[in-house]
């Protein structure tokens, strides 16, 4: 496997995820960072947008997935974000991490934030 990836940090969105009625209700901002891992020597070598990720078309199908369609858990916000990435054909592994900054945390925090890895194998 190769070492090559693409890195997409802070694609942000105004969604309504979350368990509490309120989280539902008002909504808040959540914040996806995605890393692709994908061979790209041919996309580099032959300069050719075919053999690489549109991250434009990516980025955009992510963004809909943070506002569309609330869910209660940010876990399952993450696992249909890894489901997303690994449909594009050349993605071999996907890490995740969603951020919930405004999660309804009793205490002064900075973020809430959950990370996965999924690969096609």
């Amino acid at each position: 496997m190769t070492g090559d990836r693409i890195t997409l940090t802070g694609i942000t969105g105004f969604g309504h995820h979350g368990a509490l009625a309120p989280e539902r209700e008002l909504g808040q901002v959540f914040v996806a960072d995605v890393t692709l891992y994908l061979d790209l020597g041919p996309a580099g070598v032959g300069d050719d947008l075919s053999r690489t990720v549109d991250y434009g078309q990516l980025t955009q199908r992510i963004h809909e997935a943070i506002v569309l369609e609330p869910v209660n858990l940010i876990e399952t916000l993450a696992e249909r974000i890894a489901t997303i990435c690994l449909g594009e054909h050349l993605v071999d592994r996907v890490t995740v991490t969603v951020h919930k900054p405004q999660a309804p945390v009793p205490v002064t925090f900075t973020d809430v934030a959950v990370t996965i890895e999924r690969s096609r194998a």
